[in-house]
């Protein structure tokens, strides 16, 4: 059944999540605004969509305000690996705090729902596992990483300010490690990192010693949870924690993509990174309580589609070392 609200906008609709929910939300039969300023999105993502008249695209950033008529925002506008939020710290923390105040603003002026996507990140390096919604978070807010978690903290606490001072409707949803075909062949994450040194026959990297967990999440089932966030009755603002709650070592996942690449790499050890978390899981039970929701796409088969991906995308000269 068609939902009767068709007016989407969605922010940071070229990245790589944000390129499969516009695209999911077209099949449904909105219209979709897509805006993205391109710091770490990319037109190739959405190029497929470009001819679809219930499509838009604005090159427009977040930082600045915005004046448009639409009855739902989904605000995916922010770089979320730590090559790209480290790369400009400064800039990350004003996405994340003058981008929300700005979406905030427009969605209390056209009376629309509005959904934060937060991160895992809120948690830091947790001490307790898995993590629930209900805690708190260990999070340096003085680290390397503080622009990320601490700017998704931030902005956190906008949405429910807003809700409370305001009456906003907001949805919020955590979202652990998502992967899947369209993630930035640089953005220095696990999934793609692992990919791309496999297919080119290069050593795969580990940090530290590949003991420390992360959860997978295929980017359909992410953005089916999304959808159904967003569809939720009002009174359910989140936070939800969207995820895939299997737990992996890094140290097999890249064991996995060498298998399924059939590569000769071998596996090579590096220092591990300020702040880096040792264990990440998501406790999802009010996902699937609230939202009828779970994970259904294995990580082998998820990493084979992304391995595809990343394949051809190497045989076409479209990555760029």
């Amino acid at each position: 059944m068609k939902d009767h609200i068709t007016r989407v906008l969605v922010t940071g609709g070229a990245g790589f999540l944000g390129s499969h929910l516009c695209e999911r939300l077209l099949q449904s039969g909105h219209d979709v605004l897509c805006l993205d300023n391109f710091y770490t999105g990319g037109k190739r993502n959405i190029a497929h969509l470009l001819d679809n008249h219930s499509f838009e695209l604005l090159r427009h950033d977040v930082t600045f305000p915005l004046f448009v008529e639409v009855d739902q925002i989904y605000n995916l506008a922010c770089p979320a690996s730590p090559i790209h939020y480290q790369n400009d710290p400064v800039q990350t923390t004003k996405v994340n705090v003058h981008g929300s105040i700005n979406m905030l603003g427009l969605a209390k002026r056209v009376k629309a729902t509005i959904l934060q996507a937060s991160t895992s990140e809120v948690y830091g390096n947790p001490t307790i596992h898995p993590q629930v919604e209900s805690y708190w978070g260990n999070v340096n807010p003085l680290g390397l990483r503080a622009c990320y978690d601490e700017g998704k903290r931030c902005a956190e606490t906008l949405f429910f300010d807003y809700h409370r001072q305001h009456k906003v409707a907001i949805k919020v949803a955590r979202i652990f490690n998502t992967y899947g075909p369209r993630m930035h062949p640089n953005d220095g994450r696990v999934v793609s990192n692992f990919i791309i040194q496999a297919l080119e026959g290069n050593p795969i990297t580990i940090y530290g010693d590949g003991s420390q967990t992360r959860s997978f999440c295929y980017v359909d089932d992410l953005v089916e949870a999304l959808i159904r966030l967003m569809q939720t009755p009002t009174v359910c603002t989140g936070p939800v924690n969207l995820g895939n709650p299997e737990e992996f070592t890094i140290l097999e996942l890249a064991e996995l993509v060498i298998r399924l690449t059939g590569s000769r790499s071998k596996i090579v050890r590096m220092g591990l990174p300020q702040d880096d978390p040792e264990r990440r899981k998501p406790d999802i039970s009010l996902a699937k309580s609230t939202l009828d929701w779970f994970p259904k796409i294995p990580l082998g088969e998820g990493i084979t589609r992304t391995i595809a991906y990343f394949d051809e995308l190497l045989r076409s000269g479209s990555i760029t070392r």
